[in-house]
């Protein structure tokens, strides 16, 4: 039970180093849409982003799949600017219709698949040659699962201060967020473009 705890806790803290914001980063950009009521559709939605992620985590770790670690970088950010970016053009109305942000599933999904592959390189490094890794995966994984639910119920609360109690309007909150979002990712390609 204590080789769970470590990699639970690594996990956790992993998700939670401000020298990983860009996980962060993506995370704020798929909840950047919701509001604290929406709390029930947020923990799917990093629910599908942890299962996206868990899948390459395990197979880039096992080795099943191999992607040269420069390239998942400079995809990383891809993935933030492009949930970021379009972010910008979802409308009040939309804002307000469940069924028009979709879309954030399926990033947080296939999205998470390429961030799964950017986990995996500190996941490496850790495990070394152990030949049995599934319980220290899963444990990896529910750490990342609770950091990342940390990050977005912080998101939400912020958010209600600023839209329910300063009466910001949603789509401006939207706008703000995902624009300063987009403009990071777009300064972490520059710096993590591999060609």
């Amino acid at each position: 039970m204590s080789n769970f705890k470590v990699y639970f806790d690594l996990g956790f803290e992993h998700i939670l180093d401000i020298n990983g914001y860009d996980h962060i980063l993506f995370v704020l950009a798929l909840a950047a849409v919701y509001l604290l009521r929406d709390w029930k559709k947020v923990l799917i939605l990093v629910t599908a982003f942890t299962i996206g992620h868990s899948v390459t985590l395990a197979l880039s770790t096992l080795n099943y799949v191999v992607i040269q670690p420069e390239v998942i970088e400079f995809l990383i950010p891809v993935t933030i600017f492009i949930t970021a970016f379009a972010n910008l053009f979802k409308k009040e109305k939309s804002l307000k219709q469940s069924g028009n942000m979709q879309l954030n599933y399926i990033f947080a999904l296939v999205f998470g698949l390429i961030h799964g592959l950017g986990f995996s390189n500190y996941l490496k490094s850790l495990l070394g040659k152990n030949s049995s890794i599934v319980g220290e995966l899963l444990a990896f994984n529910l750490g990342l699962e609770v950091g990342q639910i940390i990050i977005v119920v912080c998101f939400l609360i912020i958010s209600f201060i600023f839209i329910d109690l300063f009466g910001m309007k949603r789509r401006d909150w939207v706008l703000i967020i995902s624009s300063a979002i987009a403009g990071i990712a777009i300064t972490l390609m520059l710096e993590t473009k591999f060609w």
